[in-house]
């Protein structure tokens, strides 16, 4: 029986979206567990190297796709990726949190593991909502601000179950704190700073990858690790393997934005959130299965109140934007004499 030209494209589409959720799954959950193996591994204890040099991997493939975007047209469609001083900037102060925000970022995941890094970096939800009221003075409804409630019950309770375990970081939680704060930040500070680059996500990334690569230079002057780089390299030098493994890591940490655009794309921002808090939970369970670990009913609870308040706070925002849109495109019939 053929199937009519309707049921096809129904077919094909949902085809393309599942395999691009699934692309988003596999590209960000093995960013985090190949992450978690460079920083909490002991061939090089150098956060900040390892962060650096993911950057300029991302920076490194913004030329070769400039390239070949030029020598073989229609095949890519890439931005120009010329270093204009006015841009550079425009972009930096972005680029300063973006800095942050990476590091705490690995940090945290370098203290607390993947098993509890959900709920470690739980709280950007709570600090989105708090800094768009400080800085763009953006109000909350009670219903999104009883979502947020339940997401910092999750992460306390998260908390105490891991300290009781004895497996609890407290340098982690307050990196996974300042990393929540960063995010937040970064997402306020890409709506003003897009103006600058046209719009384009990808020459901003580009600006962004190059501002990192800077700043990173006297960070690590002034931290500990080019000592512990230079006693470590003799013996890093040779394991090719980890080097390769560094270079995947920086590919990955590219193709994270190119992944997360594409998703949003295909399917909707709120979609694209449920995604994220279906992989979440997925990259707990596997982390906790390879670690062999046995978790409290109360710590499983805890994850279930971050990712389920994550959820409601996202249904919520979205419901509440469909009415207002909906409240603006109505006509007003008393001026229609209706």
């Amino acid at each position: 029986m053929a199937m009519s030209g309707s049921e096809e494209t129904f077919l094909v589409r949902a085809g393309r979206i599942f395999l691009v959720v699934c692309l988003y799954w596999f590209v960000s959950i093995s960013l985090v567990f190949l992450n978690q193996r460079l920083l909490g591994g002991s061939q090089l204890d150098a956060p900040l190297f390892v962060t650096f040099f993911q950057c300029s991997v991302s920076v490194g493939l913004c030329w070769i796709l400039r390239l070949w975007s030029v020598v073989c047209p229609g095949t890519i469609d890439f931005p120009s990726v010329r270093f204009e001083p006015k841009t550079f900037l425009e972009v930096l102060p972005l680029s300063v949190v973006f800095v942050a925000m990476i590091t705490f970022n690995n940090l945290c995941l370098k203290h607390l593991g993947v098993a509890f890094y959900t709920v470690g970096r739980s709280l950007s939800t709570v600090f989105n909502v708090l800094l768009s009221y400080v800085i763009l003075r953006q109000p909350t409804s009670p219903r999104a601000l009883l979502c947020c409630g339940v997401i910092i019950g999750g992460f306390w309770l998260g908390v105490d179950q891991e300290n009781v375990s004895g497996a609890l970081s407290w340098w982690g939680v307050f990196y996974g704190v300042l990393a929540s704060v960063c995010v937040s930040l970064n997402a306020i500070y890409t709506k003003k700073v897009l103006t600058a680059v046209d719009g384009n996500i990808w020459k901003l990334s580009y600006y962004n990858n190059i501002n990192a690569c800077v700043i990173f230079v006297p960070l690590l002057l002034l931290s500990s690790e080019p000592a512990r780089l230079a006693a470590s390299l003799p013996v890093v030098a040779a394991h090719l393997h980890w080097w390769a493994t560094m270079v995947v890591g920086g590919l990955l940490g590219f193709a994270i934005g190119y992944v997360t655009g594409l998703q949003i794309k295909h399917t909707s921002p709120l979609t694209h959130n449920v995604s994220g808090t279906a992989k979440a939970c997925t990259q707990t369970l596997l982390a906790v299965l390879s670690g062999s670990a046995k978790k409290s009913s109360l710590w499983w609870s805890s994850n279930l109140l971050v990712l389920g308040g994550s959820s409601a706070y996202t249904w919520v925002r979205s419901t509440e934007m469909k009415e207002r849109d909906t409240h603006v495109l109505q006509p007003d019939k008393t001026n229609l004499g209706v």
